[in-house]
């Protein structure tokens, strides 16, 4: 039987908001590290964020989420529609009822993020969330937003009005 990875305490990883990762204070600023330590981020049932392999297990403080929806493809029309947003670590995540967007009112107005796998979350950057605005249409409940593979995903939070 696999024994679990041990907890290492001393190591200090934290993601800023901006998508930037940092360790022991210092920006992380090879792209190709940052892609290693992305691949085994897991979410905690608490809500926490660890870096996991095989041997150890690290905490991760996350400031808002971890990635961050960088860029936009769209292909097709209306409800046939089919968008593509790429993370800043370079993951191109299809826009469905897999990986939604879901948009959160907060004080300082709403907040996009793009659900990945795993409860892991990509905020959507400003120019991006403009893009998805500029495409957008009303919704069947009257919301704006946009169709993709099929469904429709509101650019409004919920309880937004019509």
């Amino acid at each position: 039987m696999a024994r679990p990875p041990e907890i290492c305490a001393g190591d200090d990883f934290r993601i800023a908001s901006d998508g930037t990762w940092f360790h022991d204070g210092r920006p992380i600023r090879r792209e190709s590290v940052v892609r290693l330590f992305a691949s085994v981020l897991c979410r905690a049932g608490d809500g926490g964020y660890w870096l996991v392999t095989p041997a150890e297990k690290v905490r991760v403080t996350v400031d808002d989420a971890p990635f961050v929806a960088v860029g936009m493809d769209s292909a097709g029309a209306g409800r046939s529609r089919v968008i593509t947003l790429e993370t800043n670590i370079g993951a191109k995540v299809v826009l469905d009822g897999a990986h939604p967007l879901v948009v959160r009112a907060t004080e300082a107005g709403p907040r996009p993020y793009l659900e990945l796998d795993g409860g892991l979350e990509a905020l959507v950057a400003r120019s991006v969330y403009y893009e998805l605005a500029a495409e957008a249409v009303a919704g069947p409940d009257g919301r704006n937003g946009v169709y993709s593979a099929g469904q429709f995903f509101a650019l409004e939070p919920e309880g937004s009005p019509a």
